[in-house]
């Protein structure tokens, strides 16, 4: 006789994975799912997906080893505090126990496998993730010893110049560099053509962003396809400046300006020094900034575009302003990512 239940044939790996490929909603908006409450069982970027399915995958090898009678991903649920719990306790050989933004992302992994919302008892709350024990780009890393600066200056150089991601400077071609005066004929163009598509509209509304935050920049990059597959200029920075326009007018328009970006280059690292570069040409000295809100509770007036850093950066200060700058040159839109991963030495 056979099953009455057909779904229990597959395994834990194959239920997981066809839950999760259900989800994928690459190039929906995210943000009307947000409103009309449909993001929960969507992902909307895929290289969300492929670390969610990576670390899912770890649960589920853990599940087989510890809990080998458990064959449904509903049974499985139940376990989900247990082993983030493990991960948490868990030591490497060196004696290091896993960053707490590991353990974070895990925890957002099930808990998109199993549609478990934050307010929800089975919910796992990890460490929170503390600048102190952020271990990417804080020092040298033993990839770092495979990797040598001077052999490759000129894409650090143009790394740091640009605060491309990995996978933007992988994709970079020849014709995505514009002067100002280029973007202002681009801008002109869109404004007055009668029926614009999605994509032409996204990129009038980059122009537009980068145009009001970098006025007086002369050179921008056009990254079509970032983070979430939001595009953006971002303005191309530094004493290397001409160096970088040059390699990128240099390159045919339909080539990319890198062939190979190396694996142990600490991307992530000069996106920091391109970060912090932006901030230092425009942040104002704090004293400077006015008071110009009220605060209802005491009444008494506060500086709105002050910034008050947290955990181990508790007493320092910065301006919102030239944070938000440096927020939109890397591709995001939140001054505290900024904050808490890319300024360094202020």
């Amino acid at each position: 006789m056979g099953r009455k239940n057909k779904k229990y044939h597959k395994n834990l790996h194959d239920q997981a994975y066809d839950k999760l490929t259900s989800m994928q909603a690459f190039g929906e908006s995210k943000k009307e799912a947000v409103l009309n409450g449909s993001d929960k069982n969507k992902i909307f970027s895929f290289n969300t997906y492929k670390t969610y399915w990576k670390h899912t995958k770890y649960f589920i090898r853990w599940m087989q080893q510890n809990y080998p009678e458990i064959k449904t991903l509903k049974k499985a649920r139940a376990y989900v505090p247990e082993w983030l719990q493990s991960r948490v306790d868990q030591i490497d050989k060196n004696g290091n126990h896993l960053s707490a933004w590991t353990i974070q992302t895990e925890a957002k992994a099930l808990a998109k496998l199993f549609e478990i919302s934050p307010d929800d008892s089975d919910y796992f709350s990890p460490p929170k993730r503390q600048r102190v024990n952020i271990k990417r780009s804080r020092g040298e890393a033993v990839r770092d010893k495979h990797f040598s600066e001077k052999n490759n200056w000129e894409l650090v150089c143009f790394a740091r110049g640009t605060g491309l991601r990995r996978s933007e400077l992988e994709a970079l071609k020849g014709g995505d560099c514009k002067n100002i005066d280029e973007l202002y004929m681009r801008m002109e163009k869109l404004q007055n053509k009668p029926d614009i598509t999605t994509k032409e509209s996204q990129e009038l509304k980059s122009i537009k962003d980068v145009l009001d935050q970098f006025p007086n920049e002369t050179h921008f990059v056009w990254i079509a396809n970032g983070k979430g597959g939001r595009p953006r200029y971002s303005p191309i920075l530094g004493d290397h400046k001409q160096d970088i326009v040059d390699r990128i007018k240099n390159t045919d328009p339909d080539k990319n300006v890198w062939e190979y970006v190396s694996s142990n280059a600490d991307i992530h690292g000069y996106r920091a020094d391109y970060a912090t570069m932006i901030y230092k040409a425009y942040a104002r000295d704090i004293k400077d900034i006015p008071y110009d809100k009220i605060n209802k509770g005491t009444g008494k007036k506060y500086q709105g575009d002050v910034y008050a850093c947290r955990g181990d950066e508790k007493g320092k200060k910065l301006d919102k302003r030239a944070m938000l700058k440096a927020s939109k040159a890397l591709g995001h839109n939140r001054i505290d990512i900024v904050a808490n991963n890319y300024l360094r030495s202020l």
